[in-house]
């Protein structure tokens, strides 16, 4: 049943993507738009627990479009895991007079939504806001794009390193339980090999192929490896690989810095839309879900169908690798 929305809460949650502040902007000028208030939580759940809340209107969110991170910072909260600590959240929120909140963030953030969402009469929305674009119900996730190109510009430059003095890098890409960035780096990187979680690597398989490509003439090669791999730390991998070919290899691991920066355009348009969307979908009663993209469309799924359902590695991409790397 819709209920009547006059003030929103709105907070970034978990890991930082880019992108962010896009949808934060979107939504404050949607919220705007439509004669709605709107209060910033700063830090996550953890600020939210602490009632950290500051006023925001259309001038407040200007010039953040461009900027990576989440001017609203952002944290991860144990509390938000318990039912005493969700209580303190949902008293904050209602000392406000917030009658709904958007939720910027991943599967985490999106649990303790759901949670408070059962919990109280509050409404919850989630925006899909993670670089590891893991998240069931959308195509893609804020963040994803800007991770993907980041990488790429920096094995693009370790690419050059590599030809130079004949070596074999293991380049390492966040993607602790999911490898879509992996694997689209990998293929638009020009990576001979690809290591993910969603598949089952023989290190020997990998070893023979390294070898046949060194007869056939190649000098150097890129591996890209998700953090979450299924065989194990990227370094050990990287000193068998090099002691069974007698190979140099060197390993570089990209960490944060996928992170951060300037989001994409591709993000900056999808965290607006998605941003607008969950104001519409807050005014037409859309309780309990996380707005999302499939196809070009917007779509809502359910808070639970987020996490439960499990979003698909693109298999023809998968098949692209022993063709272009031969």
């Amino acid at each position: 049943m819709k209920k009547q929305i006059k003030k929103i809460g709105v907070l970034t949650s978990g890991g930082d993507a880019p992108g962010m502040n896009a949808a934060i902007r979107a939504i404050v000028r949607c919220a705007a738009y439509n004669d709605i208030d709107v209060v910033g939580i700063k830090r996550g759940y953890a600020g939210l627990i602490n009632r950290d809340f500051v006023k925001l209107n259309r001038r407040s969110v200007a010039n953040i479009i461009q900027r990576g991170g989440t001017f609203l910072e952002t944290s991860r909260s144990s509390e938000m895991f318990l039912p005493e600590g969700r209580e303190k959240a949902i008293d904050a929120l209602k000392s406000e007079d917030i009658d709904a909140c958007v939720v910027i963030g991943g599967e985490g953030s999106f649990k303790a939504a759901a949670a408070m969402s059962e919990e109280s009469d509050i409404a919850f929305i989630g925006v899909p806001g993670t670089i590891d674009n893991d998240i069931w119900g959308t195509d893609y996730t804020i963040g994803f794009n800007t991770a993907v190109n980041t990488a790429l510009d920096a094995i693009d430059r370790i690419r050059d390193t590599a030809s130079a003095f004949e070596r074999v890098f293991f380049v390492e890409v966040m993607g602790r339980e999911s490898g879509f960035i992996a694997l689209e780096v990998g293929i638009a990187g020009g990576a001979e090999q690809i290591i993910i979680p969603e598949l089952k690597t023989d290190i020997e398989d990998l070893c023979q192929n390294l070898r046949e490509s060194f007869k056939r003439g190649k000098r150097s090669s890129i591996i890209v490896v998700a953090e979450g791999n299924q065989l194990e730390d990227t370094i050990n991998i990287a000193k068998y690989v090099e002691m069974r070919l007698k190979a140099e290899c060197r390993v570089c691991t990209l960490g944060h810095i996928q992170r951060g920066g300037c989001p994409t355009a591709a993000d900056r348009i999808l965290a607006t839309n998605l941003g607008i969307a969950a104001v519409e979908g807050m005014l037409d009663g859309k309780y309990g879900t996380a707005v999302g993209e499939i196809d070009n469309k917007v779509v809502f799924t359910t808070f639970k169908d987020t996490w439960e359902k499990k979003k698909s590695i693109n298999q023809r991409f998968l098949k692209f690798l022993p063709i272009l790397s031969t």
